[in-house]
Formats: structure tokens, sequence, C-alpha cells
């Protein structure tokens, strides 16, 4: 970097030590994103300099709000910028005893910041599962911009801030009833519990964390869902304390940018979040699996589920009235929660199919349509029940779409029990399923224009049962299988998904903490 040679001295930097070197702007969400995690170099003695582009005003407000704990410089003038000419910000650089750059890192990238803690041998400074996107480009460096050429300018600090404001008191004159205020101003066209000061305390204790702490935006309004402001949500909902152990990982899973929570709550799909949970703390705090395990059956299930949805409306906005725009809706925008009935599952439950332990807690979250329904009591082979399975996915999302899809099967535990006893393992249960699943080709006119025969195009034909049909799905993958249900009813259930992909909602996982 020819540049850095003649580049005017940095303020505060000491010779003779490694150090890291960022340089950022105020208003950048990427920069109010990654500055905070060079807060824990600092912490064990490397020397950390953020070099700022904007005014002091802002650079002040920047360091207040995102409690950034290491020194921050002015680059008056920009000078500094151009030396080092960074495309983007944040551009951080790793520093050698001698000032030269050996390292450069330019956006945020979670793998990039660990790589960089470990040149300086640190241990990982940025975990996978905080909430936060593993990766996110940054903005234009100030210095490329020729309307703020040679000087700093101003910036906002708030969209990234780790503290909120407190949620506000409400005193309620003594003629009005707490609980029909509380349902026409928060709630979903159910009676709610009113939050009052001293149940919200308690749930903001058992989170462990304090109330102004920001969990989450939620999208599409991006409101600061602070512990807080989670908690009374929870007391709404009619939450037990000890919940907000799997409301505050479920907040943080459903505002990562993979599953795409604006598209979700402002689609005019059916999508609405369905909420799975597993391991140990189905039990600890009672989520149901069994018989009617989408129904009123459980507290639990219903009361995270709700509160959830209240979060939703509350605090991110999609209200169903405004913003959110679904044509019909979905039933499970009240509550849709379910845990996997691990007990009576065969193989390997489903967050260890996502890369967990089975002794770890998880919640998984899937943009979902609502549960068809299959019924297949007389078949008695474990092929024969997929096969009926695969009728009921070939009409997820529109009959004749193809590749876009996602779904996911729930087996009943009947039906699990059947496909095992025939040997069949999950890996290859999916991968029936995705040879078996396809859409007639006749089917396809061209003079119909039915949604879906405008991509024919890039789909595959494949023969299913002796007939030529397009592949409904893109990869096995794109099936997942979760037990649940009673053991009386040979009833499986098919749900479909919205948009996938990068472009759509991905499905998360999470860890729960375990007790």
């Amino acid at each position: 970097m020819p540049q850095v040679q003649n580049a005017p001295p940095i303020p505060g930097l000491q010779s003779g030590r490694k150090a890291v070197v960022v340089i950022f702007e105020t208003d950048c969400p990427t920069c109010q994103l990654a500055l905070p995690y060079l807060n824990s170099l600092q912490r064990d003695s490397v020397q950390v300099i953020g070099l700022s582009q904007d005014d002091e005003r802002s650079t002040n407000e920047f360091i207040r709000e995102l409690k950034i704990s290491y020194p921050v410089e002015l680059d008056s003038g920009l000078k500094i910028s151009r030396a080092y000419d960074p495309q983007n910000v944040p551009t951080f650089y790793l520093l050698d005893e001698s000032g030269q750059v050996q390292q450069t890192l330019v956006g945020f990238d979670k793998q990039g910041l660990n790589d960089l803690a470990a040149a300086l041998g640190h241990s990982p400074i940025a975990p996978a599962d905080d909430g936060a996107p593993a990766w996110k480009p940054g903005c234009s460096s100030r210095h490329l911009e020729p309307e703020v050429d040679g000087g700093a300018a101003e910036g906002s600090a708030k969209l990234l801030r780790r503290t909120g404001d407190p949620a506000s008191r409400i005193t309620l004159r003594d003629e009005e009833d707490p609980f029909e205020y509380c349902r026409q101003k928060f709630g979903d066209a159910l009676p709610v519990i009113p939050p009052t000061v001293e149940k919200v305390e308690a749930m903001v204790r058992a989170s462990g964390l304090s109330p102004e702490t920001i969990v989450a935006r939620v999208p599409p309004f991006y409101g600061e869902a602070t512990v807080e402001k989670i908690a009374a949500n929870a007391v709404m909902a009619g939450c037990v304390p000890e919940m907000m152990r799997v409301l505050l990982p479920l907040l943080r899973a459903a505002c990562d940018e993979r599953f795409n929570l604006h598209g979700v709550q402002a689609t005019t799909h059916f999508a609405a979040p369905l909420v799975m949970i597993n391991g140990p703390v189905r039990q600890e705090l009672g989520f149901w699996s069994k018989q009617n395990v989408f129904s009123n059956v459980a507290r639990a299930n219903s009361t995270l589920g709700r509160a959830f949805q209240l979060i939703l409306l509350n605090i991110g906005g999609g209200r169903p009235d405004g913003i959110d725009m679904s044509a019909l809706g979905n039933a499970g925008k009240f509550s849709f929660c379910i845990a996997e009935n691990e007990e009576e599952n065969p193989w390997e439950p489903f967050h260890v199919t996502r890369g967990l332990k089975r002794e770890q807690s998880a919640v998984s979250l899937f943009a979902a349509e609502p549960p068809r329904g299959v019924s297949e009591h007389t078949a008695p082979a474990g092929k024969t029940v997929l096969e009926t399975i695969s009728f009921a996915l070939a009409t997820v999302w529109s009959y004749r779409m193809c590749l876009m899809p996602e779904a996911i099967v729930i087996l009943c535990p009947e039906h699990v029990k059947t496909i095992h006893r025939d040997g069949i393992t999950k890996e290859q249960a999916r991968q029936f399923l995705f040879e078996n699943t396809g859409i007639p080709v006749r089917h396809y006119s061209k003079e119909e224009r039915a949604e879906g025969t405008q991509l024919a195009a890039n789909y595959k034909e494949i023969m299913v049962r002796g007939e030529k049909c397009y592949q409904k799905f893109r990869s096995p993958e794109a099936i997942s299988i979760f037990v649940a249900g009673g053991t009386a009813g040979k009833f499986s259930a098919v749900i479909g998904s919205w948009s996938t992909g990068p472009a759509g909602s991905q499905m998360v996982t999470y860890p729960i903490p375990n007790k």
C-alpha cells in the first residue's frame, strides 16, 4: 500500500506495538454494527484506535451510544483516509510494530474479525449466534464522496446503539379498565394481561440482563426490542418469567437477516413464523409435542408463540390492519409454536439435523404456510406413506410452482414408526420425497399461463410413477422432517414455505441456554 508510506501519523498510535486501526463513519449501519466487537480486544490490552470521518459531535454521540471503550480520533480533513484510501467503511487495518499494514478487513465479517483477533493471539470476538448477520457490506468511504470533500460530515448514531430508552409508564384513571385498555392498545384482538411494573420487573430479573439492553431490532419498523419491552409483551401474553430464557434467543433468531422478517411480516402471502422447540427445555418449561400439538393444549407453546407475535405487532409494527398485507392471513399469527416429540422419533432430533448437539436446547424458525393434513391409515409400507405425503408436497406454494418452495413434513409417531420399521433412514426418507414429488408436464399449458408455467424452462424433468414430471423441489435439503403429534391416529402434515433462498426467507436455528 504505497499511500500509507506517506500517511500522516495516526493520533495516539504507539510505535513498537501491534495495533488495530479502523476507519469508520458514524451514520454507517455496518460501522455501528461492527465497531463494538473491538471492545474485547482493547480490554485485553490490544492497541485499538478508531478513526472517525465525521465531526466531533456525531463522533462523541457514536462513542457514547455504542459504549466504545477504545480511543477514537477524528480524521480531520480526511487526510488519513486519503492516504490509506479505503473504498468502504468500516475498514480494519492490522499494523505491525513498525506501523506497516499486515492485514485488511472491509465491512462486517464475523469470520474476518475472528481471524483478525487470532492474528493477535486473541480468542474469537464475534460469536456466531448473537443475532447479528455473518456478513454485511459497508458504506462508501467519505473521502470518495465529492459533496463532503475536504471536511467531516454529520451522521447519526441511533441505528445500532446497544441500549434503548425505557418503556413508557402509563397511569390509568380509576374508571378505565386496564384489561380493555391493553387489549385495544397492545393486543391482538384477544384479552391480554396488563403489564404492571411489578410483573415486568420480575420478567426482566429472570432474563439476567439490564432492562435497557437492546436484544434485537424488529422489522419492518426496526423498533428497539429492549429486555424491558420484550418482558412487557411476555406479561401480556401470559408467559411465566422463565420463558425469557427462550424468548430472547427467539427474537435474535427472528431478526437474523437470513430469516428476512421484514419480508415475512409485510408479504401478501400466508406466511407466519413457525416456532419449533427442541432439547431439554421442552421438559423443563412444559412445551407440548404430543396430541393436538398445533392446538391450545399447553401454556408454554401458547404463551411463547403469542408473546412473539405481540412483539412483532407492538415493536415491529407488523399489524394485520396495516403493514401486514397478507391477503388471507394465518391463524398462526395468534401463536404458532410446537415442540418435537423426540421420545417417539427413532431418528436424530430436528436440531441435531441442523447441526446442534442432542443435549442442547434450540429454537428454529420457518416462514410457514398453514399446515395441510395427510391422512394415510391403510398403507402397510413406509414407502407408501411417503408416497402419499409426496402428493401433498406437490401442492405447497402453488401446484405448478417448482424450485422456489421448501417444506416441513410433520410426521406423526405412527407414520414414522412404519417408515423406520422398513429400514428407511431420515435422509433416505427426504431423498425419496425429493425424487417422487413432481408435477406432471401435461399440466403445463402455454395457453393457460397459470402460476409457475412461466418458469417451466428452468425446471428439471424426471419420471415419477411412470409419468414425465417437473421435479418440485430444488434439492432434498428443501424438505425437512419434524416428528410430532399423538401416538394414536395416522395423520401427518405438510407445511409449505414463503419464498426461500437468499432473496427470501431461510430457516434459522438458535441455541437456547441450558439450565
